[in-house]
């Protein structure tokens, strides 16, 4: 069971985050395997588990690109399934993608897919989440 609450560091001053109504997302790669994979779960308000996914695919180019297609489709599934518009990410480049997508040129395709689903999405928001604190037992691995 993920913990309700996260402890975070942004400029080195600790906040507390909670994690309700929120959907964390993981990507897996290895350059070895054929599949990449990814996987999310929706908590809602009360910080009980709704929904998860998971799913592989041809392996991804890199990891950061298997971290984008995990956005991508817990995306569409929140867009299908609930009002959630958080999401939580241990890839703190994804969060830089998102936020400064023009600096990421290599990412441009996958990145024009974020965005469009974005619109869908008057408030959302994209938060860093510690690993330790981003799995569930046999989900995320």
């Amino acid at each position: 069971m993920i913990p309700p609450q996260v402890q975070a560091s942004n400029n080195d001053v600790n906040q507390v985050l909670s994690l309700g109504n929120i959907c964390l997302l993981d990507g897996s790669w290895t350059a070895s395997d054929r599949f990449s994979g990814c996987g999310w779960v929706w908590m809602d308000n009360r910080e009980d588990i709704q929904l998860m996914g998971t799913r592989n695919f041809t392996r991804c180019e890199s990891a950061l690109h298997s971290e984008v297609e995990a956005l991508r489709w817990a995306m569409e599934n929140m867009l299908q399934h609930s009002s959630c518009q958080s999401f939580g990410t241990d890839c703190k480049e994804l969060i830089a993608m998102i936020n400064e997508s023009q600096e990421w040129p290599r990412f441009a395709t996958e990145l024009e897919k974020i965005e469009t689903l974005q619109i869908c999405f008057p408030d959302f928001k994209i938060t860093h989440v510690p690993r330790m604190r981003n799995q569930l037992p046999g989900f995320f691995s």
